[in-house]
């Protein structure tokens, strides 16, 4: 076979291709599916699980490269084509303001000449072909595509993974098919339809950011009328992140439970962002309790970017860690709300855990908010995708919108989960495949104001098509009262569009990629320019 297993004893590094005498090694194929188990003969340490040359792509193929996390760029490929490395900055300044810590900078070794995805591959072209991890609660598996000979590899993510004599694991499990077609056929039959309530919202910090009050969310709640099912208050309600029990009393002088009230008088459900698993430099949390967060091997707490004032990852294997988060997320249960949007979640992994792979740490975590939420609605938001199936009721599918179709130049060079209406969007149509199978997906918000956005028209109409098409959260943060005629019906032409339409296909064709789609008028296409933002 070509599965090889890397591992270390007695401080040497090893490897097998069959049973030795340190690993027993059962493999079993059938029917387009692959696994393999391990059983530890001698204590040993798990450095990785490959196999070589699994597909071949050529210069005609493009290829599915799913990103790490929510935020990750998405796309399908071609071999001419590169992945943004943060690491080509200079060192200094990715130091300085943590740029590698927002996706799998600090652990994957970025190469010039290799693509990179996670846990879904497929090809379209000449060379077709699909494959599935079904081992994501253990391990991811990273798809290795070589841009010179076009060969594809694979690995299961268990980095320093200990056995111990008798100990046994699965440390490859996939489902492949011959086609994009058959993959994509394969990919719901292996996940069961879920359906969560189609979400038409108002969340405030596309407009606001953090700048919000209490005067201010009470008059976009009066803009919003009967068509709308959710209003979210955003980051700004609360003093410092991590600091969920504290609202700034000067935004917010009666606190949340009034308007909260009033939300529900409006017959909508009240929603909420928090970042559960960080806390900023500034907060209590921080700089009372520096026993709540992850040491690195350096003994620094565990950066994860710079957002805020710098936010570091709590630790999740903390017991009162665990009980303030838990406090925290009932607290706002019990003031009413009924969604919850969670982000900041690639903090949950971000950090090494001992004995745990990053997908077993994520696993547990997002379990964890489940159970404490119970059967409230959770939107995940910077988590990896996969171990948000079962556990979420949406998630974010993109990075941030900007205001600016591609943000401005020098932000291009930044991390790959950077803010852009470019990248998702892409994101959005790339990843709905995922769409009612492992959660809802949330393209973001769509934009149609004319104040405080460098959007042409062409490009909010591009997006508010496309949002309305491909998901099943459609968000906004505009003040509906200021709204033109000519917006007023885009936006009635696009709930149209999200109630009854279906995505039926679509296809890459250079920069363009073209969608087809059913409606009650029968059936329909669009081009998208994924360069200019339009709809040509």
């Amino acid at each position: 076979m070509n599965v090889t297993v890397y591992y270390r004893k007695g401080g040497e590094d090893l490897s097998t291709l069959a049973t030795n005498n340190d690993l027993e090694l059962v493999v079993t194929e059938r029917g387009g599916s692959k696994t393999v188990r391990v059983k530890a003969w001698a204590d040993v340490v798990l450095r990785r699980v490959t196999e070589e040359n699994v597909a071949t792509v050529d210069a005609r193929d493009t290829f599915l490269l799913n990103g790490y996390q929510s935020w990750t760029d998405t796309r399908e490929f071609m071999l001419a084509e590169t992945e943004n490395n943060i690491y080509r900055l200079p060192k200094f300044l990715v130091n300085a303001f943590a740029f590698d810590r927002y996706g799998d900078a600090t652990f994957y070794p970025y190469s010039k000449n290799k693509l990179h995805g996670y846990d879904v591959f497929y090809s379209r072209g000449g060379n077709e072909c699909f494959f599935c991890n079904m081992n994501a609660a253990n391990a991811y598996l990273v798809f290795e595509v070589d841009r010179a000979s076009g060969r594809v590899d694979l690995f299961s993510d268990y980095e320093n993974i200990p056995l111990r004599i008798g100990d046994e694991l699965t440390v490859l499990s996939y489902r492949t098919a011959e086609s994009y077609q058959a993959g994509m056929r394969l990919f719901c039959e292996l996940f069961p339809r879920r359906n969560p309530e189609k979400i038409f919202g108002y969340t405030s910090w596309y407009h606001y950011y953090q700048n919000i009050s209490e005067a201010q969310i009470l008059r976009d709640l009066e803009a919003v009328d009967g068509r709308f099912n959710l209003f979210q208050i955003d980051d700004g309600y609360e003093t410092f992140v991590g600091d969920w029990m504290s609202v700034d009393p000067k935004k917010f002088p009666n606190g949340l439970a009034p308007i909260v009230e009033k939300i529900h008088e409006k017959g909508l459900m009240a929603g909420i962002w928090l970042a559960p698993f960080v806390a900023e430099a500034k907060s209590e949390a921080y700089r009372r309790h520096p026993e709540w967060f992850r040491r690195g091997n350096d003994g620094k707490p565990v950066k994860c970017g710079s957002n805020w004032s710098g936010f570091y990852a709590l630790d999740l294997d903390n017991e009162e860690v665990l009980s303030y988060i838990r406090s925290c997320l009932r607290r706002y249960t019990e003031l009413g709300f009924d969604f919850f949007k969670l982000d900041f979640l690639y903090a949950a992994n971000l950090p090494a855990y001992e004995g745990k792979t990053r997908a077993m740490s994520a696993e547990k975590a997002y379990a964890f908010l489940r159970e404490t939420l119970g059967d409230r609605l959770i939107l995940g938001c910077g988590a990896t995708p996969f171990n948000c199936a079962g556990k979420f009721d949406y998630l974010r599918v993109g990075p941030d919108v900007s205001l600016k179709f591609d943000d401005v130049w020098f932000m291009r060079m930044m991390h790959r989960e950077r803010v852009s209406t470019k990248v998702t969007l892409q994101n959005t149509i790339y990843r709905s495949f995922m769409n009612g199978r492992l959660f809802g997906n949330d393209p973001d918000v769509f934009i149609l104001r004319e104040k405080h956005v460098s959007l042409t028209e062409a490009q909010k109409e591009a997006l508010l098509t496309i949002n309305s098409l491909f998901g099943r959260v459609l968000m906004t943060s505009d003040f509906l009262a200021d709204y033109n005629e000519k917006s007023r019906a885009w936006l009635q032409d696009a709930l149209e569009r999200f109630r009854t339409a279906e995505v039926t296909g679509f296809e890459r064709d250079g920069d363009r990629i073209r969608i087809h789609y059913t409606d009650a008028r029968g059936a329909q296409a669009l081009v998208y320019d994924t360069e200019k933002g339009e709809l040509v």
